[in-house]
């Protein structure tokens, strides 16, 4: 059974760096991702090698190794290698399904296409990056460093 567009933005809407997205926006980047199935033990990325796609899981189940060790279980609703879809730099994990798996990918080809017909999603993007970074800076950054640090202002 396909995944409807409202499914898919819902789907989509979930992934942190598309949070901010509108509904139209969700809809553009549905409509570049391609709806896949793989059988059990079909390894979707692999550690080390450079990414050219993002996945959502639809259905199914993939496990989530680095180094060979285990460090998740991901189902429905759970996405990997968004941020691929910014750098295209090496994996840092393997994910491997456990049982067959449907997923909705986009490949960086289909996102930049999907970016170069609405831009907003860039800035939108952004935001939530900087968001995160702020969230990171304050967490972790003393803050007598983040005061005396100009690259930290």
């Amino acid at each position: 059974m396909r995944v409807t567009k409202k499914r898919g933005r819902d789907l989509l809407g979930k992934v942190w760096l598309f949070e901010r997205c509108s509904n139209r926006e969700l809809d553009l980047l549905h409509d570049a991702a391609t709806e896949m199935e793989f059988p059990a033990g079909k390894a979707l990325t692999t550690q080390g090698e450079i990414g050219r796609h993002f996945m959502v899981i639809v259905e199914g189940e993939a496990e989530v190794t680095r180094d060979g060790t285990q460090i998740a279980v991901l189902g429905p609703g759970s996405f990997f290698g968004e941020m691929s879809l910014l750098d295209g730099q090496p994996r840092t994990a393997t994910v491997t399904t456990r049982e067959p798996t449907r997923v909705l990918m986009i490949t960086n080809v289909a996102f930049s296409g999907a970016l170069a017909t609405m831009p907003s999603v860039d800035r939108k993007m952004l935001t939530v990056l900087a968001a995160r970074l702020r969230d990171i800076e304050a967490r972790y950054v003393p803050a007598n460093e983040r005061r005396t640090n100009p690259d930290l202002a």
